[in-house]
């Protein structure tokens, strides 16, 4: 099981090391998320090495943050900066694998619209370089945890881990 991870420094550079130092860094190959129709989705679902996660539309997995309330967003100032809320201009469109009725949107205290799904505002890592990266998961960082977010739109479920011996063959 994947155990939480602490930042003691809120500073981009201390997140940059926990994603240096290969902690849920998953890069499973994958397809982008788009819709029936072939259009690019604004939120979809696709392979990690954590199982299916909830992907933006350039594949980056989106994360939920323990420490929010409801739809209202906790995660303000620096946190947004190392967090970037997901935001959409105009209809959210859904791609393959996604609920489209868990879609929603909620206003940020600057005004802003951010999306939602099954409640949880989105975000992503500013860590996660490329599609299929889950560098963020497990963090606990700005008062929260943060966990990549499933196509149910809860916390994703760690993978089972494959029951048996040691590993090293006897030796």
């Amino acid at each position: 099981m994947r155990g939480h991870r602490s930042l003691p420094l809120l500073g981009a550079s201390a997140l940059a090391v926990v994603a240096l130092a290969g902690c849920g860094g998953g890069n499973a190959s994958q397809a982008l998320p788009t819709t029936s129709d072939g259009r690019p989705a604004s939120v979809g679902v696709a392979g990690t090495g954590l199982g299916d996660v909830l992907v933006d539309r350039q594949g980056r997995t989106l994360y939920l943050f323990a420490r929010d309330s409801g739809t209202m967003s906790a995660c303000t100032g620096a946190c947004a900066v190392n967090w970037p809320p997901l935001r959409v201009n105009g209809t959210p469109l859904v791609g393959s694998g996604a609920t489209a009725s868990d879609v929603g949107r909620t206003a940020r205290p600057d005004g802003t619209s951010q999306l939602t799904y099954n409640g949880h505002p989105l975000y992503t890592f500013v860590n996660d370089k490329k599609p299929g990266n889950t560098n963020g998961e497990g963090i606990n960082a700005f008062g929260g945890s943060w966990f990549a977010v499933s196509p149910a739109g809860a916390k994703v479920a760690p993978l089972s881990q494959p029951q048996g011996g040691g590993g090293n063959g006897g030796y």
